[in-house]
Order: structure tokens, then C-alpha cells, then sequence
């Protein structure tokens, strides 16, 4: 039976999990470019991970910098066959609050300019994106959630934003009456070349802050997402270490 590997594209933290094991570091050239980073690759019981920092170590990329499709890329090239996207958002729901998780399943691209395919320059190709995300591992990635004790949420759309700024608070209501429920700036393009890829896809999306929108919180600040990250990514960390494998069953899930 062929070995089965995950893909993890996040925050440089998280590849410094207990139990991995046999960690090393591996550098990928693609035909699109340099990925984000090297890959850190180990062993978590008996399923192997891949690891990639999505901004770089030390967080040196900006949203529209990364070179989304040789990330992906890199990913297939190391046989990875399932992708978990761990990634900060803004919360655009009251009863998302800040270190709250949400499993997303549907993204609305905002974005302005950035390359989101492989096809092209005499290579055309139409995918299908209706349901944009791996259900079966987002089904996982939500009971795992709930294993731990997690406040999560099942499902939701993220709006990918071009960034590096974040909204006016113009924009900041309209999005709320858009009927949208957290705000990032990553997952698109990733989630598509992900699809193109065929590699299975699934985003753990951490609350930060509620955007600029609640009028009762101040205005989201780097501190204020940095410190509430810090709280969620012990949270990520966990769920990942038990998502390698189905949970147990629970009940109302």
C-alpha cells in the first residue's frame, strides 16, 4: 500500500509539532518558480507530512508575492495527495468570535491580478469549482475539531482579498451583506490549483479579529491578530495531529 502523505501550508509553527520525527528540510525547483520556502518533511506516526510556510519563514512574503503555483507545485511533486490549509481570518459573524475555528466550504474570489491557473500559454482547460473544497476532509478536519474540545464552526464562505491592507469598513459591511462569513487574503488562488492538481483541499480557518465591521471591538491591528494566532495555532496543531487518521465518532456531528 502506497504511503499516504499530507500536505500542511500555514504559519512556519506549525511544523514544530510533538511527535514528528525523521524531519528534514527539502528544496523544490518548479517550472513556475521558487516556492515559498523549503519543504519540511516528517513523520507523525505513520503518516508522512509535508509541511510548507506559507509566507515563508520569518513572514517575508505578502499575500499577492507568493508563488502560489509553485507551492502546489511542490506539493504534488512530493506525492502529497491531501492539502490542509491552516490560515488567519477576520471573523464577518458575531457568533464567529476571535480563537474560534471555522471549516470553510466556499470561497469568493476578490482578488486582483493573480495568476490562478496552470493551464494557459497553449494548454486550455475548464474545472469544475462548484464545491470548492474536499468534503470527506473537511468532515474530518470539523470531528477532530470537536474531539479536542475546539469551538468550531461546519462550513462558511471565505472572501479572499488581494491585501496586504485590510478593508474599509465600507467595504467591511458590504461583504457582511454578501452574506459571507470570514475574510483572508491566501486561499485564492491556492484552492483552485489545488483542484487543478487534483490534490484534495480543506481550509481550517482561525478568527482573529472581527474585521473592522463590529462597532462594539476596535479596529483590527497586527497585535491584536498575532496574539489571538499565537492561542489558535496550539488548537491547529492538535486537530492536525488526530486528522492524520478518521476520529472516533461523536455524536451530533
Amino acid at each position: 500500500m502506497a504511503e499516504k502523505i499530507i500536505g500542511v501550508i500555514g504559519g512556519s509553527g506549525l511544523y514544530e509539532m510533538e511527535g514528528i520525527t525523521k524531519v528534514k528540510e527539502i528544496k523544490i525547483k518548479t517550472p513556475f518558480g521558487n516556492p515559498s520556502d523549503a519543504y519540511i518533511v516528517g513523520k507523525l506516526g505513520d503518516v508522512k507530512m509535508v509541511f510548507l510556510p506559507r509566507h515563508g519563514r520569518g513572514h517575508k512574503l505578502l499575500p499577492s508575492e507568493l508563488n502560489y503555483r509553485a507551492n502546489i507545485f511542490g506539493m504534488k511533486k512530493l506525492g502529497v495527495e491531501q492539502i490542509i490549509s491552516v490560515s488567519a481570518v477576520g471573523s464577518m459573524r458575531k457568533d464567529i468570535k476571535p480563537g474560534h475555528i471555522v471549516v470553510v466550504d466556499q470561497f469568493f474570489d476578490r482578488t486582483k491580478g493573480r495568476i490562478s491557473s496552470f493551464f494557459g500559454n497553449g494548454i486550455a482547460g475548464h474545472v469544475e469549482f462548484a464545491d470548492p473544497v474536499c468534503s470527506n476532509l473537511s468532515n474530518i478536519l470539523y470531528k477532530s475539531g470537536k474531539n479536542i474540545g475546539a469551538t468550531i464552526h461546519k462550513g462558511g464562505t471565505y472572501i479572499c482579498i488581494e491585501g496586504p491592507h485590510f478593508s474599509t469598513r465600507a467595504e467591511s459591511n458590504i461583504y457582511r451583506k454578501w452574506g459571507v462569513d470570514v475574510i483572508g487574503m491566501t486561499n485564492i488562488p491556492e484552492a483552485k490549483l489545488a483542484r487543478e492538481a487534483e490534490i484534495c483541499y480543506a481550509t481550517l480557518a482561525l478568527s482573529t479579529d472581527y474585521d473592522c465591521w463590529h462597532e462594539t471591538e476596535e479596529s483590527v491591528t497586527i497585535e491584536m491578530i498575532l496574539d489571538t494566532l499565537k492561542k489558535n495555532v496550539a488548537t491547529a496543531k492538535a486537530i492536525i495531529k488526530i486528522a492524520r487518521a478518521p476520529p472516533r465518532p461523536i455524536d451530533q456531528v
